[in-house]
């Protein structure tokens, strides 16, 4: 592959901190679960697992230092990734009258680029 086709280093690790962001997250939660009811095992995963993402964000991804401003900023992330991916999964469905099975795929494939740029503007903007 040339030099001008390869992926970005940064997306590579964000990828990579992603996947490893999410196995840690689900067994979490499920191991959670034993002590916990599900929905409070799954809001100490949820945040364990922002808290997570910010750190390999920050320092692995992007590898910029932590501050109070993008601690504070980058929960917001998630919160827009959420917000469009849940647009995403309404249009697919009631609209494009496409299967629910394969929804949050797409809600993935839309929101994934938008949280890299977005986590990627925190990191590298002036602290």
């Amino acid at each position: 592959m040339s030099r001008s086709h390869r992926i970005p280093g940064s997306v590579f690790r964000f990828l990579i901190a992603g996947a490893a962001t999410t196995m840690v997250t689900l067994g979490l939660y499920v191991l959670l679960l034993s002590i916990l009811p599900y929905a409070l095992a799954y809001t100490v995963a949820f945040v364990i697992g922002i808290l997570m993402a910010y750190l390999l964000n920050s320092t692995f991804v992007f590898r910029a230092a932590t501050s109070a401003r993008s601690f504070v900023l980058f929960p917001l992330i998630y919160l827009v990734q959420y917000l469009v991916g849940l647009a995403v999964v309404a249009i697919w469905v009631d609209l494009l009258r496409l299967p629910e099975e394969v929804a949050a795929l797409a809600a993935v494939a839309v929101t994934l680029p938008i949280t890299y740029a977005l986590s990627r503007w925190l990191f590298s903007s002036r602290q």
